[in-house]
């Protein structure tokens, strides 16, 4: 990648990048090789998940949706196997990001910036475009020459074939994520027959969008400038985390080697640059680590093919830890350590959250109650003295049964119930609600006079019928004595 001098002024320390430098367009070389071989692997897996999950099945009853994930806006749902989360439970998604946080940490100090190199949706959606351009146009020396052309009717042809490639996986992007909010298959059938909401266009064009202008052109300068990630990676890790690293004792003053010439007495670099042309971000490893370094290893695959072609070992540039290389470097043996106080901090944290969040699913309860005292009026006195209040009482049902539930009063001696369209003048009243849903039910309690003994009394509601009896404390009003 060619660079024009940085605007900044103040000297720059080794590996180090300025805040902003604009920097020419990368032309990453095709490689083969272990680390090349994973990335097919994670893009493969990764764009799989992204657009075959929201089609899995799920079977929950009848009524209730088969699509196996499922973030169902309308409904107020999220459904994730046998899992169903409901508004008031959004602490999971709480719990779900910080376990994604500490993932990535303790993923950073075992092995560097994996998460970049091969799972980054970044990463992922820029292999592809850049393998879709190489098909059309060719490698890196045709796309060089091929930007150099003058246009033409030829460049102009490959040109649009190339956006057009971009333009339809980047659709396919934003339909995908389309599709994790409702039944995909009916979803898909509206999209491609203009029959999807003006909302599930929409997410299609900015989520596609925002895949072509990011995949397609800004590419490397999303690592290195738009990813905060890159900013503090450093922090994660220490000298036993696994990052690309290049052993400079023995790649010597990386000179270039001729054909018959002896490696006896200089180093094994032989400044091909193959290392720089492989990188999707186009830096050159051999300076050291870098905030620009994504970590994909492809340098590594790219090196290793050099030191076989001159019969030299292997791991000029791999994926180590600094202090692995250091002790080669004085005649020692490198030896990975998995614990160490960092991993083992990550570690407890992401099992202590992990098990908070199992707990809590295990133990949740499959029903819940919302009840609210009417305030306009806050009572009213009846002909024969007592007085009543007026109370909305919501029931949760997070079953997939309809159930019946018995409401008693608790705490005011006489008290009895009215529901509206159901029991009158009751000690007990039952109360009927549909599967996984809500029922809302508006009650009138009366007391007798005797027993409203001040201007606010203790009162309450005692639900049965599930696996567990609900209690709801709330107040009675009545008039000062």
């Amino acid at each position: 990648m060619d660079s024009s001098a940085s605007t900044e002024t103040r000297p720059l320390h080794k590996g180090e990048v300025p805040v902003y430098m604009e920097t020419g367009k990368a032309y990453p070389r095709a490689v083969k090789g272990t680390f090349r071989s994973l990335k097919w692997w994670a893009m493969t897996l990764t764009l799989a998940w992204w657009h075959l999950a929201p089609f899995l099945r799920w079977d929950r009853g009848p009524g209730a949706p088969d699509q196996a994930i499922l973030i169902d806006m309308p409904g107020r749902r999220a459904y994730f196997l046998f899992i169903e989360i409901w508004p008031q439970e959004v602490y999971y998604l709480t719990g779900i990001l910080l376990i994604a946080a500490i993932s990535l940490f303790l993923m950073s100090a075992l092995a560097g910036r994996v998460w970049c190199g091969f799972l980054c949706w970044q990463t992922v959606y820029t292999d592809l475009f850049v393998w879709m351009e190489k098909q059309i146009v060719g490698d890196r020396n045709a796309r060089i020459a091929f930007d150099r052309q003058p246009w033409s009717a030829a460049k102009l042809g490959k040109t649009a074939l190339v956006m057009a490639s971009w333009i339809v996986i980047s659709a396919a992007c934003g339909i995908g994520a389309t599709l994790w909010f409702g039944d995909a298959f009916a979803m898909l059938r509206d999209i491609f027959t203009g029959q999807a909401s003006t909302a599930t266009y929409g997410t299609i064009f900015v989520i596609g969008g925002f895949c072509f202008l990011l995949a397609g052109f800004a590419r490397e300068r999303v690592c290195v400038y738009l990813c905060p990630y890159s900013r503090f990676q450093a922090a994660m890790f220490d000298e036993h985390s696994l990052i690309v690293t290049y052993e400079a004792w023995r790649g010597g003053k990386g000179e270039p080697a001729y054909k018959g010439q002896s490696f006896e007495g200089r180093g094994h670099c032989v400044d091909c640059r193959s290392c720089v042309q492989a990188c999707p971000t186009g830096i050159d490893i051999r300076q050291g680590n870098q905030l620009a370094c994504i970590g994909c290893a492809l340098c590594v695959d790219a090196c290793d093919s050099v030191m076989d072609r001159y019969g030299l070992p292997r791991g000029l540039i791999a994926y180590d830890s600094s202090a692995n290389i250091e002790a080669r470097g004085k005649g020692g043996a490198g030896r990975y350590r998995i614990i160490r106080p960092r991993t083992l901090v990550y570690g407890g944290i992401l099992v202590l959250v992990a098990s908070i969040m199992l707990a809590r699913l295990v133990s949740r309860p499959d029903v819940d109650v919302n009840i609210l005292h009417e305030r306009a009026p806050l009572y009213v006195q009846m002909s024969d003295g007592s007085i009543r209040n007026g109370y909305v009482y919501k029931i949760l049902n997070m079953k997939a049964e309809d159930r019946t539930f018995r409401l008693t009063l608790a705490g005011l001696e006489g008290a009895t119930l009215d529901v509206v369209g159901g029991e009158t003048n009751a000690t007990k009243a039952e109360l009927q609600v549909s599967r996984d849903s809500v029922g809302s039910f508006r009650i009138y309690v009366t007391v007798p006079a005797a027993q409203v003994t001040a201007k606010s009394l203790p009162i309450t509601f005692v639900l049965e019928g599930s696996s567990r009896t609900v209690k709801s404390e709330s107040l009675f009003a009545g008039p000062e004595k």
